[in-house]
């Protein structure tokens, strides 16, 4: 990680709650202030007794602790899983281009050329059927293989676990684990922010400089399914890592400006060791799985370019808070001296 300091903005600790019993994202400041703005909604959508809303607000109080203690927190388990945890295959916590498929190899030595353009890129990345929306092999399946068994282990263990966010309760947060430094930090600055430069420049895709990345899982008896939504980042790669399992397709709408009633949704079939790549605020979802289990890896790229001017979650001109690690991505302007005689 670099010296740069980043920052979250204050709407992180008020915007965004997702109810996923009435599937609904909220604000949430006070007690207050989420009544007179959701109630009657909510009663719309089946939150019609008094048990029910007591029930919605411990869930949203209980989020709302969660967020302020999570730089707190973060430390403690990473610090807890750094002296604790055996890892199951150390080896594979550093990026080697021997885990890359060799299509992804051949796509980012492509990338790497000067007069690279798009189009060159289409002969080695194929639509999905979302605008925008671009799959290619990532991983080896023995690279794959390994990374399960590794996170299986990891999820065996008495270490504590951070869950990635309100939509997910099933997962781990690669950064706890130990991934950051040796293999996502090169992953993203070697080899993404190439592919992200030609298919995204105007969202910041050169400019990546921080990331989040986690694990979802989705198997029967715990999260089977991902509502309709858009990512906190600029671009995200979603790479499905294996296991064996049916239904559970993606689903591609339309870029969040967008009214919903003017969206029409493409499917797309997941399989593993393949990649989807797509801008952060593209709307989409993952239907749900009939059976056995499946694992993700997601990485929320951020480009501090892009989002120190415009708050991609609350719209306005970020208000920063001081956190730990990447946060949110978002960075303090620096003063040129210059400008001060």
């Amino acid at each position: 990680m670099t010296d740069t300091k980043f920052f979250v903005c204050r709407c992180f600790y008020t915007h965004n709650y997702f109810l996923k019993d009435y599937d609904i994202h909220v604000i949430f400041e006070n007690e207050r202030q989420f009544l007179n703005d959701y109630e009657m909604n909510l009663k719309q959508r089946g939150c019609n007794t008094k048990l029910k809303l007591d029930h919605v607000m411990n869930q949203l109080m209980v989020e709302q602790e969660r967020r302020k203690n999570l730089g707190r927190d973060y430390l403690m388990r990473r610090e807890t899983i750094k002296k604790n945890y055996q890892r199951l295959h150390p080896e594979i916590y550093t990026l080697k281009e021997s885990y890359f498929a060799p299509e992804f190899k051949k796509l980012i030595d492509l990338c790497s050329e000067f007069d690279t353009t798009s189009d060159k890129l289409f002969e080695l990345i194929s639509p999905t059927g979302g605008e925008r929306v671009f799959s290619f092999p990532v991983f080896t399946k023995e690279f794959c293989q390994l990374f399960m068994e590794e996170l299986e282990h990891f999820e065996k263990s008495d270490c504590p676990k951070g869950r990635p966010n309100t939509m997910n309760k099933y997962g781990i947060l690669l950064n706890e684990l130990g991934f950051d430094e040796g293999f996502l930090n090169p992953f993203r600055e070697k080899y993404l922010q190439k592919l992200a430069a030609i298919l995204y420049p105007e969202w910041g895709g050169s400019q990546l400089d921080s990331h989040k990345a986690f694990i979802v899982q989705y198997k029967m008896g715990e999260d089977l399914d991902l509502n309709y939504h858009y990512d906190n980042a600029e671009v995200t790669l979603n790479v499905s890592l294996g296991k064996t399992y049916t239904g559970g397709s993606l689903y591609f709408g339309n870029m969040r400006t967008v009214p919903l009633e003017d969206t029409e949704c493409s499917e797309y079939n997941h399989e593993a060791g393949i990649g989807i790549v797509h801008r952060g605020q593209h709307y989409h979802g993952a239907l749900p799985i009939h059976n056995g289990e499946r694992y993700n890896l997601i990485v929320w790229m951020r480009s501090s370019k892009v989002r120190n001017n415009l708050c991609p979650m609350c719209d306005h001109k970020p208000q920063l808070v001081e956190t730990v690690g990447y946060g949110d991505g978002f960075t303090q302007p620096t003063v040129n001296l210059c400008t001060l005689n």
